[in-house]
């Protein structure tokens, strides 16, 4: 596919589904797409590398694993 899509960068696809999984898991299933979208675009914006996509699936990964959590003081 990165070929047909003219990307010549190597590309984690582990990382991503890993990604998409515990969004699916732990916000939503539907959701999953999506994030993988944002986790391109942030990577494109803060610096189009490997480890640019590492970062913003680090992001995203604690935010879904937060997401439900109990806040604090409430």
């Amino acid at each position: 596919m990165c070929a047909a899509l003219d990307i010549h960068d190597d590309v984690d696809a582990d990382l991503l589904l890993d990604v998409s999984r515990v969004v699916a898991h732990e916000v939503e299933r539907r959701a999953a797409p999506v994030t993988t979208y944002l986790i391109g675009l942030a990577a494109a914006r803060i610096g189009g590398d490997k480890e640019a996509a590492a970062s913003a699936a680090r992001i995203v990964t604690a935010l879904a694993k937060s997401h439900g959590a109990p806040q604090q003081g409430t």
